[in-house]
């Protein structure tokens, strides 16, 4: 199937009409699990069905006016079909970019970390500023934001751990998982000279129940600590926060938001749970060193994405070769460019 040919495809309205007569059945609800798997793949194959029937219904309605105002000549409708068509080509554009999301979690949530790489203070206020341009990205796409996990250091932050909810929030986000370099002249240095400074971006997905993840106890290495920064007496005078290393694969989580050691204990379970899930899929696919970026050095050579601001501006992939100039709009969250062009070129590799 390519991208734009859901509506085409017999299979999602056959899938569609099955399960909605499931869901009508006298004995549907007497086992609550299997409804809400049933009306949970529902929605979702309505969420990718029905705006490309619509489009198709709504194009073939503009291309009836036309018809029409051309046989007429009536030119007073020219303006109307000039907003419809720009609008239906806007939401063509949007439904595409959804088909390139076909994976199993592309629809979850997911968990954002970002950890400052070689630069020292320079590279804090690096990881700060990369935080603050995914933040605004995320706000405008409407996603809720938490704050689990974050250390502070001189200059902006020594690492982030953030929880991104929303539709389809892992699929845009999973190919900006690597290296960030940042070019321009330090605000740190009393000679303005040209510094680099290297950030690392992880993303991983939020999993549900209804993906099995196995953790055994005698796995995991539990510490407890007292929080750091904001957050009141209590959290700073009691060892509220959590860390998990999990042996077998090294991976640490942390969570110290919350003021409850219990609550934090939960959320950092399913932080593991989606590391592990995200780990055990690359390694299924033999592709660690390609998705795994977290696990290589931050700094020169291995980045994904180079942002210049001086001696010129500009942003650029190294990957998929997409840049911007406009080095301001970027920093304030304006990277759908560089999000849906890694989409495309994941898409052409994996139908390659």
């Amino acid at each position: 199937m390519i991208p734009g040919g859901v509506f085409e495809d017999a299979d999602f309205s056959s899938r569609i009409a099955e399960l909605e007569k499931k869901t009508g059945e006298a004995d549907f609800w007497s086992d609550s699990g299997r409804a809400e798997k049933v009306l949970g793949e529902l929605k979702a194959l309505r969420t990718r069905y029905e705006p490309w029937r619509d489009l198709y219904t709504e194009m073939d309605d503009l291309y009836t006016l036309f018809e029409l105002s051309t046989e007429e000549k009536d030119e007073s409708q020219c303006p109307e079909i000039e907003s419809v068509l720009k609008d239906l080509s806007l939401r063509h554009e949007k439904q595409k970019t959804l088909e390139l999301m076909g994976g199993e979690v592309d629809k979850n949530g997911c968990y954002f970390t970002v950890h400052s790489g070689a630069g020292g203070t320079e590279a804090c206020d690096w990881t700060q500023m990369l935080c603050r341009m995914y933040l605004r990205w995320a706000e405008r796409k409407g996603f809720s934001l938490e704050e689990l996990d974050s250390l502070e250091a001189e200059g902006g932050l020594k690492s982030a751990t953030i929880k991104i909810e929303g539709s389809y929030a892992y699929g845009y986000l999973k190919g900006e998982s690597g290296v960030h370099r940042l070019v321009r002249i330090s605000p740190f240095d009393s000679n303005a000279r040209r510094h680099t400074s290297f950030a690392s971006v992880y993303v991983f997905p939020i999993v549900d129940d209804s993906i099995a993840v196995d953790i055994r106890p005698e796995d995991l290495r539990v510490d407890t600590y007292r929080s750091g920064g904001a957050g009141g007496q209590h959290v700073n005078k009691t060892d509220s926060a959590v860390r998990f290393t999990h042996l077998p694969t090294g991976i640490v989580v942390a969570c110290q938001n919350e003021r409850s050691q219990i609550k934090n204990r939960a959320i950092a379970m399913n932080i593991l749970k989606a590391r592990l899930y995200e780990h055990y899929r690359q390694e299924k696919e033999k592709e660690n060193e390609k998705f795994a970026q977290e696990k290589k050095d931050i700094s020169w050579g291995n980045q994904i994405r180079s942002y210049v601001f001086q001696p010129y501006t500009m942003v650029k992939d190294y990957r998929t070769k997409a840049e911007s100039g406009n080095i301001q709009a970027v920093m304030d969250g304006d990277i759908d460019l560089f999000i849906e062009e890694y989409l495309r070129f994941a898409w052409n590799n994996a139908s390659a």
